[in-house]
């Protein structure tokens, strides 16, 4: 992702180029899903705080101070809109028995066994690295940018966590 190009893409859509969104959405989209993700833990519930979130930042665009980390920014968004779904979900009484019925659509089976796993068994800066490396397909030194580390870094993260996750699956019998 160019920093450059996002940074025109912004000052577009403030100077009032609507279709400036989509360049927008589309480079940091899944980056700010992804810790979303990691916050909420549900699929769809993270698809609905991602909508919000991109509501919310462009309600306040200019509060975003241009030249910096958009990025972080969004995901800041994200993350505190996700932080209180999940205080006020606390507050709500369930009244569905099977509380996990809804969290997956029935054509995904096999990987929310594996991103709940990842989850319980990574860091969230392992899970983090693992989910932009190997599931949203940005390469490594992209994936160092976004997240401010060194591509070393990054790629001993990403193979530690391959490695953990292996090691679990294996001792499961899923692999």
């Amino acid at each position: 992702m160019k920093k450059d190009v996002l940074e025109q893409k912004i000052s577009e859509y403030r100077a009032g180029k609507l279709s400036a969104f989509d360049a927008v959405y589309e480079m940091t989209g899944r980056v700010v899903y992804f810790r979303i993700l990691y916050v909420v833990r549900e699929k769809m519930t993270a698809e609905d705080i991602l909508h919000d979130t991109y509501v919310q930042a462009m309600r306040n665009i200019d509060s975003y101070a241009p030249n910096t980390d958009f990025v972080a920014w969004l995901s800041r968004i994200g993350r505190n809109l996700a932080l209180n779904h999940i205080e006020k979900r606390k507050r709500e009484m369930l009244t569905d028995f099977e509380e996990e019925s809804y969290r997956y659509g029935t054509a995904e089976t096999e990987l929310p066994y594996i991103f709940d796993v990842a989850r319980e068994l990574l860091s969230e800066e392992e899970y983090e690295i693992l989910m932009l490396c190997q599931v949203a397909g940005y390469k490594r030194r992209e994936a160092a940018q976004m997240l401010s580390m060194p591509v070393a870094t990054v790629t001993w993260k990403n193979n530690e966590a391959l490695k953990k996750l292996r090691k679990y699956l294996e001792k499961e019998g899923r692999l």
